[in-house]
């Protein structure tokens, strides 16, 4: 990547940051505060007001996308900030469960996602994009960790309600970088959404149907992956950021080289075939050796370097595919589709530990992954070809 390309694609990867790692700090503190709000909080309420932020986001996101086509991804991305910021400080400054849960609901409006992918495929070369949105996925990977480590810490320094305060001031922050330091996306042809192109092609629905069942597992893996850490190695929860940081940090370590390898060698569709047969592989190797040390470490780093492998892949396929005119609109869809598998995932992953234990909530989604490939198989590679005409290289 040049010079402009990178301070792009990192610019926007702060603005993920910057936005994340205050929603990942409440993960793991949110519980026991619920539990001493006035009037009591019943876990069905608590359940509900963290997964609000979600499903917000899951509706609003392809119209947030189509609006990124119609008036331009940094204006979407600034107001999508705004009102991010806005639900943290209304979620912030209240101790009443209903109006947390109305915050919940405003920072899930500022649905950003499909904006910023959009406007890191604006910004980067079809041969460098990859490079470009599996970094912004590894920047989300640390966030998780990150946040996951300093949430219990925070909560200690200025509470669950200063986290919130820290969030919306985090959100805030951002903005500085879109306006002034991502560059402008290169002069492109009038954008006209249209929905219904974006839906239309099957190309792009085996891309959304992908990254549907990419979070599904993952979301289902975090389901077992703790309880199998608590057994395994014996480490108490605030301490499997020590499992999930190292895991993280190697699982990345061959993504980059083999995304170039793939790229330049002409092999992208193989590899990515290959990458989702290892998340399967990775998971019945977690369902047969999570009771192993080793076997449990094995497998989270192997599904680990397929998930990153994909979550650079996939972003990057669909912003190759979808016309200029529609790329937002595709990354709505895309996006949406993203959301939803988490929300699946995880309480797909709860029922099959609650009825069949730590081996069928490892083994039984890896059978998805034959789903997968069995529409992943008609995919056709994908070039800088399907995207229509490229946008100027940055700095040229």
């Amino acid at each position: 990547m040049n010079a402009l390309e990178w301070r792009s694609t990192i610019a926007l990867g702060s603005v993920y940051a910057l936005r994340m790692v205050g929603m990942f700090m409440i993960l793991p503190v949110f519980a026991l505060y619920a539990s001493t709000l006035p009037g009591g909080v019943t876990p069905l309420e608590e359940g509900f007001t963290l997964g609000l932020y979600g499903l917000v986001q899951a509706f609003l996101q392809i119209p947030f996308g189509i609006a990124s086509d119609r008036w331009g991804r940094k204006p979407v991305i600034v107001i999508g900030m705004l009102l991010f910021a806005l639900g943290s400080f209304i979620a912030g400054s209240t101790h009443q469960i209903g109006w947390i849960m109305l915050g919940r609901a405003v920072q899930g409006a500022g649905a950003v996602s499909a904006a910023v992918s959009a406007l890191v495929a604006d910004t980067t070369r079809a041969e460098v994009r990859t490079t470009a949105m599996a970094i912004l996925g590894a920047g989300m990977g640390v966030s998780f960790i990150l946040a996951m480590v300093l949430g219990p810490v925070f909560e200690g320094w200025i509470g669950v309600n200063g986290i919130f305060h820290m969030t919306g001031v985090l959100a805030l922050l951002s903005i500085p970088l879109v306006l002034f330091v991502v560059p402008n996306a290169p002069p492109a042809e009038k954008r006209v959404a249209n929905m219904e192109a974006a839906i239309a092609d099957t190309q792009l629905l085996r891309l959304d149907g992908g990254v549907f069942l990419l979070h599904l597992l993952m979301a289902g893996l975090f389901q077992a992956a703790p309880y199998a850490i608590v057994r395994t190695l014996g480490l108490p929860v605030a301490k499997h950021w020590q499992v999930y940081l190292p895991v993280l940090i190697f699982s990345i370590i061959p993504v980059f080289p083999l995304i170039r390898w793939a790229e330049k060698r002409g092999k992208t569709k193989p590899v990515f075939m290959g990458a989702v047969a290892t998340l399967g592989v990775a998971l019945l190797l977690a369902a047969a050796g999570y009771t192993i040390a080793i076997g449990l470490w094995a497998a989270m780093l192997v599904f680990f370097v397929a998930f990153n492998y994909l979550e650079g892949s996939l972003p990057s396929m669909i912003s190759r595919r979808a016309p200029a005119s529609q790329k937002g609109a595709a990354l709505g869809v895309f996006s949406t589709a993203q959301v939803l598998g988490g929300a699946i995932g995880a309480p797909l992953g709860g029922y099959l530990y609650e009825h069949g234990g730590l081996t069928l909530a490892f083994a039984g989604p890896a059978l998805l992954t034959a789903l997968w490939l069995s529409f992943a198989a008609g995919q056709t590679p994908v070039d800088a070809t399907h995207a229509g005409p490229e946008p100027a290289r940055p700095g040229a």
